[in-house]
């Protein structure tokens, strides 16, 4: 039951920061629910896709995704999410956390950073950043099953030069499209809980309206700098366990 309400808390968080709900779902299905870290891995992607497409839709109809872009960074972002799959198959669950934990760290800094300092930059075009971060992203998304958000937007803002709204709805896009692949590369390597996933995506998916509902009555200062401290907490929680449990 505790696990169906965090499923929640996940699309609530994406509905309110466009990101985020990858962060959460792994360390949820993990410490909450007892799943298995790689089998976490896959589920979290089936669970975050799913969840941002509904996002996208709206971003969609009010033209806030960068179609363009989207493939560009896609094309080179599948085919590492493969290589991130078949890669993790030879780390331990301790070591796959490990890294989680400090990409959780990053996260948090990137949210503190903030969307109006990333605005300063000086827009500028460089196809060859926008491949190289689809590729990282794609190798993280397949590896530790992170959609990737909390880099996307930065690099879409500073090598395109678009704007923050459209960022997001352009990450999202990303996501639910790096997160299909990234599920369908596990496949072969874990046996899915189908029932358990479909059950812990309806509520995310619920999640998420809540959350797209919210955010107009919320401070998103507030909310990205309460959620980067929750991220560092939570990061350095699984670091020590892991890093003491090897």
């Amino acid at each position: 039951m505790l696990g169906f309400l965090l499923a929640v808390l996940t699309g609530v968080t994406l509905g309110l920061l466009g990101g985020g709900g990858s962060i959460l779902t792994v360390p949820i299905l993990v410490y909450a629910v007892g799943i298995e870290t790689k089998i976490a891995v896959a589920l979290s992607l089936a669970v975050v896709g799913t969840t941002t497409l509904f996002g996208t839709f709206g971003h969609l109809r009010n033209k806030n995704v960068d179609i363009k872009v989207a493939l560009i960074f896609g094309v080179f972002a599948i085919p590492s999410t493969f290589l991130g799959a078949y890669l993790s198959q030879f780390v331990s669950s301790s070591i796959q956390l490990i890294i989680f934990a400090i990409i959780m760290m990053l996260a948090a800094i990137f949210m503190f950073k903030g969307k109006k300092n990333l605005n300063k930059k000086e827009p500028q075009k460089n196809n060859e950043l926008i491949i190289l971060s689809g590729f990282f992203v794609g190798l993280l998304t397949g590896f530790i099953g992170v959609g990737g958000g909390f880099l996307i937007v930065p690099a879409l803002i500073l090598f395109t030069g678009t704007d923050m709204k459209k960022a997001v709805g352009t990450s999202l896009f990303i996501i639910t499209i790096n997160s299909f692949f990234g599920f369908i590369s596990n496949l072969n390597y874990v046996e899915i809980p189908w029932i358990f996933l479909i059950q812990f995506t309806g509520c995310s998916v619920v999640g998420i309206f809540i959350g797209v509902r919210l955010v107009k009555y919320i401070s998103q200062e507030l909310l990205k700098k309460s959620f980067a401290i929750f991220l560092i907490l939570m990061g350095l929680f699984i670091l020590f366990k892991n890093i003491s449990a090897g």
